[in-house]
């Protein structure tokens, strides 16, 4: 099947990412299952097996693909699967779609932990990021004030292409139509102490921000290299943490960074926003954070540490 190699928008200064094509198309056909046999897999399969749903349609966002990872043997009996979604999803699962030639291995990283039951089964939603919206569906609308006004808006646009922010609409869209969806139609537990959010970046952001906005269905938070020095509204997003995030009774946060490239520049204020989170009642039970040594703002990095996240999450 014809593809095209992904497009990724992106201010070169900021955020590191390619200028490909990202126009959405399914690859993998040797291992996917179509999307319509979505219902029948009601007897345990032999391999782990990735499902395909092409341009996922949405009233709040533009349409994309998804792709849902299943573990081998599911679906087992009286299991309700953990959920672990992941933004960027062209990048997570298949290097045929990633912009760098390189993927998380997300699959390979689960499989490996659940075999030798570091964690509990979970299935993983991979969400692509729509091209050149991504940073607007990404960034936080947080100080929602803050973010409407006209000099947010012009900041925005000089800095980005565009005034308007729509992190709000993307998670209307995983709350109110793709969840419902997974629920539906996978067999997974609907709690939020098993329901996962994780990205890298930008994806970072957004995935803070899920559990901000809706702490009774996201429970855990993966934020890999968060680029927190986004001008005028990174530090504005920082202040309004502690006014925010939800307590931490029920909830867990992975942070982690390098030391090059553009990670280099995230400890400063990584640290600040730990502390923040310490003062909230954080302790080391439900907040992880960790700093690599020589490692940089890439898929090839994001996928030698990120088992660090999936077990601290996913256990």
């Amino acid at each position: 099947m014809k593809y095209h190699a992904p497009f990724f928008f992106l201010l070169a200064t900021l955020i590191h990412l390619s200028c490909k094509d990202n126009t959405p198309k399914n690859v993998f056909e040797a291992k996917a299952v179509n999307k319509n046999q979505t219902e029948s897999i009601n007897k345990p399969i032999a391999k782990d097996t990735t499902i395909y749903h092409d341009n996922f349609k949405s009233k709040f966002v533009d349409k994309r693909n998804v792709e849902v990872w299943l573990p081998k043997g599911y679906p087992q009996k009286e299991v309700e699967y953990q959920v672990l979604y992941m933004h960027d999803g062209q990048n997570v699962l298949n290097k045929e779609t990633s912009y760098t030639g390189i993927a998380w291995e997300i699959d390979k990283k689960v499989d490996s932990l659940m075999t030798i039951k570091v964690i509990q089964p979970t299935i993983v939603v991979a969400i692509w990021n729509n091209g050149e919206k991504r940073f607007s569906e990404y960034m936080p609308k947080l100080p929602h004030d803050l973010t409407e006004s006209a000099f947010a808006k012009a900041e925005l646009k000089k800095n980005f292409g565009s005034e308007n922010i729509y992190s709000d609409e993307y998670l209307k869209f995983l709350v109110k139509e793709l969840r419902p969806f997974i629920n539906n139609h996978y067999q997974t537990s609907k709690k939020p102490q098993h329901t996962a959010i994780m990205g890298a970046s930008m994806g970072a952001h957004i995935s803070l921000y899920a559990m901000i906005e809706y702490p009774h269905i996201f429970g855990k938070a993966g934020c890999l290299s968060t680029h927190w020095p986004i001008p005028y509204l990174g530090q504005a997003f920082i202040d309004a943490l502690p006014t925010s995030v939800p307590k931490p009774t029920l909830h867990k946060i992975n942070f982690e960074h390098g030391t090059k490239t553009l990670d280099k520049d995230y400890e400063p204020f990584q640290l600040q926003v730990n502390n923040m989170f310490y003062e909230l009642g954080y302790t080391d039970k439900n907040l992880l954070y960790k700093k690599f040594d020589g490692h940089e703002h890439s898929e090839k990095d994001w996928q030698r540490r990120v088992q660090y996240g999936l077990k601290f999450l996913l256990k």
